[in-house]
């Protein structure tokens, strides 16, 4: 008996398969339910510390899930698992592993417990590191909890399919992309949209007109506050109205659909992914009327804030039960008359939410059995250890007792396991037997190993890695050929876009006009639009569109117009891009390179200095700094020899001072985290970096006059510092140091004090105090006597080494004031 039935994709079913399809569905969805429920108790019972969970967000999921092809990606809200589990990205054992944070990939393939569980990802990397085939896939980028963060970094994601669209040169990139046919699908709750980065994505992605599908799940919470503080008119969809796309302009499709009705669902998601993968416009649903079971998050109750009318209401119309009701009530009568029915009575339903309930109920004991046992094997190897320390030991009776409370311990963690052993250490300190040095090299092994577990995948740290690329240096022809020194950045970019097709420069102004200091002049009409490409005053999606493009195989140069501006960005590179790597234990990556200037710059709001701020933030990037265009030039040719992000500042006050041109563009490189001394001497080392650099040689030169000989080293990076440690050999010959940073004071220049005293132990070198010569506390007041009198000049710095000097050899160098 066959009846064709229209569902997922247009595709026609017999009526046993469309029954097979929705019952599967509705087993996802209570399969996931139960996960939430269960996971609550975990949390509450202690096992696992906090809970948020996408209970209520089940059928849209399903529909959500049902759309998505290989090689399209999710940027999502973390509520997601349903749709995971949809895809067979996630099963109920492995969301259990990820609420326990248990450390194995293997068990906790989203992030190895380093992300709360909720936070999803797929892996776009294989064991070495190398790209997988990304279509062969259904793809998740990972989670981050920052509000809205998802969102530009979506932007990127569904660009990226455009430029494989368009860019002839990509065609071959079939690990990427399909002829640009993948959809890049975003989720996020309804208050979540009061966020600045949701319009900014909107807007963006409405300019740019890709193929974006954003759900926003609308419950009419967040946390406890209702839709009418959050949202004009409380509905995300009525205020977009003018983002329609009608005829002759660009724009979204905007849907609204009820989030309980599986059927509207499902016809929804397959017409906007039509829309968003054939036509690359974005497409916005807005999915109403959902409910959240067990409130926001395990740390409250909803109770406390949703009047009993509205629970009476989220129970009748929970997207589950809904949906059971749906299946218990559809009947269907073929050509023969017969009734076609999903199931005959509601005993099937319920025999089989019960072995729903049973089957969550293994995975999580099979999940808590896997994270506990493979601690508990940790303690037996710990307390058989500490049994032999304490046989040898007079303080044997204190560390039994250690031992004995270790052993106790019903569901331990490795903090136990270390906290016993390092105090019996102290126990022992004054004593000497092999089983001594047996636990001091069991306590550095278990440390060893929690590197891995906890610390490790900041960024590439294998033999590949950037920072390891040797430096290749600039060669010149016979004859000296000067220029301005922006000539070098824009012809070494032209070698770039030539060698790379993946590459594509974009920022505000970078196009037309070539940037604002022509650093990149005529490179779009050569290369096209889409390679180098101007962008809107959108500093946060700029950011996010080289996050997600580089998630996609792509090189993205994305400028910053001032460094100042990148503050509008920084959250986005703090939280989602340097963390990126880490939170995935190493399988996703987005090798995004960020270009900015500035240094010396002039007023409050383009000071071009707020070094300490930003390397305190992006600890996963890399920072680089150079002091002209040769150098910054060779730094991007070095970078895309790797696949760590960056950001480079190049000296905005560089671009019209001469510089020899290279014959070798695009192929000499500036070596990642060394310093260069860049001029000799024999009393005092001073370290800095940009074009304060040149305010040091100035005064170099005029403290030569009166006998101070100072050795000059340029920073170069400041992420990483200095990895061979060239600062402190000369700082062994001239045995004072002073760092120069135009950053506030306690900003950049204490980094680098902490590095050459602390990391590289420079202290014992030491003849005089260690000083640093910073801007004022305060940003600089406009022009060019606001530099001077706020930042550290030729004067000052002159003064500062001579200061130092006439403290060590008061008779030779007389005090000037």
């Amino acid at each position: 008996m066959s009846q064709s039935v229209e569902i997922s994709n247009s595709q026609k079913l017999s009526f046993e398969d469309f029954k097979n399809e929705v019952l599967n569905d509705y087993k996802i969805a209570r399969l996931s339910r139960e996960c939430s429920l269960l996971g609550r108790r975990e949390v509450l019972t202690g096992k696992a510390k906090f809970g948020i969970f996408g209970d209520g967000k089940e059928v849209p999921q399903l529909a959500m899930a049902k759309a998505f092809k290989n090689g399209d990606f999710r940027s999502g809200y973390y509520r997601d698992q349903t749709f995971m589990m949809a895809i067979g990205e996630l099963t109920a054992q492995q969301f259990f592993a990820g609420l326990y944070a248990h450390t194995d990939i293997a068990q906790e393939p989203m992030s190895a417990g380093r992300q709360m569980g909720g936070h999803f990802a797929t892996h776009s990397l294989d064991e070495n590191g190398n790209w997988k085939n990304l279509t062969a896939q259904k793809n998740s980028s990972s989670d981050i909890s920052p509000t809205a963060g998802q969102m530009p970094r979506l932007l990127g994601l569904a660009q990226a399919s455009k430029i494989y669209r368009n860019v002839e040169e990509l065609k071959d990139a079939t690990n990427f992309s399909n002829k640009g046919n993948e959809v890049a699908w975003g989720t996020i709750g309804n208050a979540s949209t009061s966020e600045g980065l949701f319009f900014e994505t909107i807007n963006a992605a409405g300019v740019l007109q890709v193929p974006m599908v954003m759900s926003v799940w609308d419950d009419e919470y967040g946390i406890s506050v209702h839709a009418r503080h959050q949202t004009t008119k409380e509905s995300i969809s009525e205020i977009l109205k003018g983002f329609q796309r009608e005829k002759g302009t660009n724009g979204y499709e905007i849907f609204v659909v009820n989030g309980w009705d599986y059927v509207k669902l499902i016809d929804t998601y397959n017409k906007a992914a039509e829309i968003a993968r054939e036509q690359h416009v974005p497409v916005l649903i807005h999915v109403k009327e959902l409910t959240q079971p067990q409130g926001h998050s395990t740390s409250g109750s909803h109770e406390r804030y949703k009047s009993k009318e509205r629970l009476e209401w989220e129970k009748e119309f929970d997207c589950i039960a809904q949906m059971r009701q749906w299946i218990l009530e559809f009947e269907l009568s073929d050509e023969q008359g017969d009734v076609l029915r999903f199931v005959e009575n509601e005993e099937e339903l319920t025999a089989l939410d019960k072995s729903i309930k049973k089957e969550v109920s293994t995975a999580k004991r099979n999940a808590w059995n896997s994270f506990i046992n493979e601690i508990k094997s940790e303690v037996i190897t710990a307390t058989t250890l500490l049994d032999k320390v304490a046989a040898k030991s007079s303080n044997g009776t204190f560390i039994t007792k250690y031992k004995n409370d270790l052993s106790a311990i019903s569901e331990p963690i490795r903090k136990d396991i270390l906290s016993a052993s390092r105090k019996v250490l102290r126990l022992i300190r004054d004593e000497n037997f092999a089983e001594k040095i047996e636990l001091q090299n069991f306590i550095k092994e278990s440390i060893k190993t929690a590197y891995d577990k906890y610390s490790s995948h900041l960024l590439n740290d294998a033999d590949n890695s950037v920072v390891n690329s040797e430096e290749v240096k600039p060669t010149y022809d016979s004859e000296k050929n000067i220029v301005d020194a922006r000539v070098i950045m824009r012809d070494n970019f032209e070698a770039i876009l030539e060698k790379h097709p993946e590459v594509l420069v974009f920022g505000e102004d970078a196009g037309y006009i070539g940037d604002v200091n022509q650093g990149l002049e005529g490179l779009q009409e050569k290369f096209g639009e889409l390679r180098v490409s101007d962008t809107g005053i959108r500093e946060a999606t700029i950011l996010g569109q080289g996050i997600g493009m580089a998630m996609r195989g792509l090189r993205p140069i994305a400028e910053i117009q001032y460094l100042d501006y990148l503050l509008y960005a920084l959250q986005i590179m703090s939280d989602d891009l340097a963390t990126l790597r880490y939170r995935t234990y190493g399988k996703q990556k987005a090798p995004l390179i960020i270009r900015t200037r500035g240094h010396r710059l002039e007023g409050i709001w383009h000071a071009g200095s707020p070094m300490g701020g930003i390397i305190n933030n992006v600890r996963g990037i890399h920072v680089l700094v150079p002091r002209n265009m040769t150098k910054a030039a060779g730094f991007y040719n070095t970078l895309l020899e790797g696949d760590d992000p960056a950001l480079v500042v190049e000296c905005l006050n560089g671009y019209r001072l001469k510089e020899e041109l290279p014959n070798n563009l695009g192929e000499f490189k500036t070596p990642i985290g060394e310093v260069e001394v860049i001029k000799e001497g024999t009393d005092m080392t001073i370290l800095s970096y940009g074009s304060t650099l040149r305010l040091v040689e100035e005064a170099a030169r005029d403290l030569q006059q009166v006998g101070i000989n100072v050795e000059i080293v340029d920073a170069q990076s400041l992420l990483p510092f200095d990895k061979n440690h060239d600062t402190v050999k000369s700082l062994a010959k001239t045995n004072r140091l002073l760092v120069v940073d135009e950053d506030v004071p306690g900003g950049a220049s204490a980094y680098l004090l902490q590095e050459v005293l602390e990391n590289q132990n420079g202290y014992v070198h030491l003849d005089s105090k260690p000083q640093t010569l910073s801007a004022k506390a305060h940003r600089p007041a406009y022009g060019t006597d606001g530099d001077y009198f706020s930042k550290p000049s030729a004067e000052d710095i002159f003064e500062k080494v001579y200061e130092i000097m006439h403290e060590a050899n008061p008779t030779e160098f007389k005090s000037l004031y």
